[in-house]
């Protein structure tokens, strides 16, 4: 069943796992359209206190009584099919969608959808397109994979056509989506847990491509031969960005300042444009920003809303965030949970002026600790001291197979500095034993790591 969506119609719809970061943003733009939402979670956060103050009704912990005859459930893929209340759906004949589906059903509702996918990078890239056509005067529908101050969080309203979100290609949730402009800023091995090799990865990112009508765009990293190969199979358009001679939107001449942000000469199809200075360090978000300025040219956005906002833009949170200072010393925390992100964040870290570089690394999940271990290994260079905690379990469950002392000892192998530490508490005292001025310390994962970086500056324990 199709459902309409339109102000028009009033529905009720329950979400089951509602203070997710993708749920919650979607559950906004429903109510904000006119509709009814109820949804749980398994606890409380800030999110849903936000959610139940707009007027949805949630429930903490799951119960089949939850379920009082919506006319849609939709599910995180994070919940289990057992759950009580898909059950309680199903046993009364409601219709039940995960969330991938449901944000495709709500792309139906607007008419240029902006969608960002790809290993690396995604809420970054989404954020910088979203301020510049906000900036722009497009008065777009947001829904970021992260908190952005300007707009007070994960998601905005607008009331044109416009619709920007990411696209996770996680269970291939991604070719569910409508794009207009489908920006795809790399592909990589991850999520192996679903994937069954890099082919069954890089097919799903040519179905997302493949969804683009002839008529829409496909914005691509020139950098990247599979996604090249890819473009080049395509019947709609096809833009390109990257840093070697051939991109379309291309940087030059890039300088980086003391704390690591980039200043770029841009160039469109060879010749010059402007001068772009960006005020997040490190070159993969010079990347990031060509891809926005991609999407800004295709959307006919004049170049100095694009460079004001750029200039502006200060990251969202947990994306190499500075979250303080103690003692001389500087603590950054980042989401970086891959391996080719771990390199991106210590290469921008070697920008900042440093004396010894800490990494604090979280491993989130197993299957991907596992899969990717030696590629893991080989990522910390640049870093100094290098703490492993335990693996953050996320959605899984601990077979044994995996543990971080694995990849310690496979740190180690490479001839760098590294140790296992279980407790948080046990990590700050470690650091704070040897800690000297100058250091920088980063907290890295998609976890619960920054909790680290907190207690160290708040002195605990």
């Amino acid at each position: 069943m199709v459902f309409d969506l339109s102000k028009d119609t009033k529905l009720h719809i329950h979400f089951v796992g509602i203070g997710g970061i993708s749920m919650s943003g979607i559950a906004r733009i429903l109510m904000e359209r006119g509709h009814r939402v109820s949804g749980s979670d398994r606890n409380t956060s800030p999110i849903t206190e936000k959610l139940k103050a707009n007027g949805a009704d949630i429930y903490e912990g799951h119960s089949r009584d939850h379920i009082k005859d919506p006319d849609l459930v939709v599910y995180t893929s994070a919940v289990d099919q057992s759950n009580p209340e898909l059950e309680a759906a199903r046993k009364k004949g409601i219709e039940t969608i995960d969330r991938a589906s449901m944000l495709g059903l709500l792309m139906r509702e607007y008419r240029y959808n902006v969608a960002v996918a790809g290993a690396h990078g995604k809420t970054t890239a989404t954020s910088m397109v979203s301020l510049i056509m906000e900036n722009a005067g497009l008065d777009p529908t947001l829904l970021i994979g992260g908190e952005l101050d300007q707009i007070d969080g994960n998601v905005k309203v607008g009331k044109s056509p416009y619709l920007v979100t990411e696209a996770c290609e996680y269970k291939e949730n991604f070719l569910r989506f409508l794009p207009y402009i489908a920006v795809i800023l790399n592909i990589d091995r991850d999520h192996l847990d679903y994937f069954r090799d890099f082919e069954h990865i890089r097919s799903a990112f040519k179905g997302f491509a493949g969804l683009v009508p002839s008529h829409g765009w496909v914005v691509a990293y020139q950098g990247d031969p599979v996604l090249m190969d890819i473009a080049a199979s395509l019947s709609c358009n096809v833009i390109t960005y990257g840093l070697n001679v051939g991109a379309q939107i291309a940087a030059k001449n890039m300088t980086f300042d003391v704390n690591g942000c980039a200043t770029f000469d841009l160039y469109y199809e060879g010749n010059f444009i402007d001068g772009i200075r960006l005020a997040i360090p490190g070159e993969h978000n010079v990347l990031n920003a060509l891809a926005a300025i991609s999407v800004s040219r295709i959307l006919e956005i004049d170049i100095d809303t694009v460079k004001t906002t750029l200039s502006a833009f200060t990251g969202t949170h947990r994306r190499f965030e500075i979250k303080g200072h103690l003692n001389g010393s500087m603590v950054v925390d980042d989401y970086a949970h891959h391996p080719a992100e771990i390199r991106a964040t210590l290469a921008a870290a070697q920008n900042f002026p440093h004396n010894r570089i800490w990494c604090v690394f979280q491993p989130h999940t197993y299957t991907r600790t596992k899969f990717l271990l030696e590629d893991f290994a080989r990522s910390f260079e640049g870093a100094d001291r290098v703490i492993v905690t335990d693996i953050y379990a996320a959605r899984e469950r601990d077979t044994g197979e995996i543990h971080s002392t694995h990849l310690v000892e496979a740190i180690k192998t490479n001839g760098q500095n590294a140790v296992y530490i279980q407790g948080f508490e046990d990590a700050v005292r470690h650091i704070s034993e040897d800690l000297q001025a100058g250091d920088l310390v980063l907290t890295v994962g998609a976890g619960d790591v920054y909790k680290v970086g907190e207690m160290l500056l708040k002195g605990v324990p």
